[in-house]
């Protein structure tokens, strides 16, 4: 098994509501275990003119593949009624696939460790309660040093 962590964003349809359901379905993904979540963060959006995001990190051990997991999470967020009306609109959720183990995937479909999260305070605070103070990312970088170099500005702890 591997340890994946993922992110999960919403800004519509009571977004905390709406990360609670994505985490009880991320607990019942088949041939995974749960480890654990980080804490729900308010956050406002990259693009100007949408409600604020309800933010949150989740770490499972799985055995899916990427992209088999990356289908499941896909089939979560359809069934929590996503639309993909436009690149980066609002959503009901949205879950990502932040780190895949030891692994540097560049598919099509997927990119991981997740481009931009090194930019993403709402995704490296969350990351942060999940793994040690000296957790190396598989493509080298240290959590740490991406923490220095995004601050916490805009974030709120729920």
């Amino acid at each position: 098994m591997e340890t994946v962590y993922i992110g999960l964003g919403s800004n519509l349809a009571a977004p905390e509501q709406q990360l609670r359901q994505a985490l009880a379905a991320l607990a019942a993904l088949p041939d995974s275990h749960w480890i654990g979540a980080s804490a729900l963060y308010s956050s406002e959006s990259l693009l100007p003119g949408q409600p604020r995001y309800t933010n949150a990190v989740a770490a499972l051990a799985t055995d899916l593949a990427p992209l088999a997991l990356l289908d499941a999470l896909q089939a979560i967020e359809n069934d929590q009624g996503r639309e993909r009306l436009e690149r980066w609109g609002p959503r009901t959720l949205d879950l990502d696939i932040l780190l895949f183990g030891e692994r540097v995937i560049d598919e099509p479909r997927l990119k991981v460790p997740h481009y931009h999260m090194q930019a993403r305070a709402f995704v490296l605070y969350p990351l942060a309660e999940l793994v040690p103070a000296d957790f190396v990312l598989a493509d080298g970088r240290t959590l740490q040093g991406l923490l220095d170099e995004c601050p916490f500005e805009g974030l709120q702890r729920l």
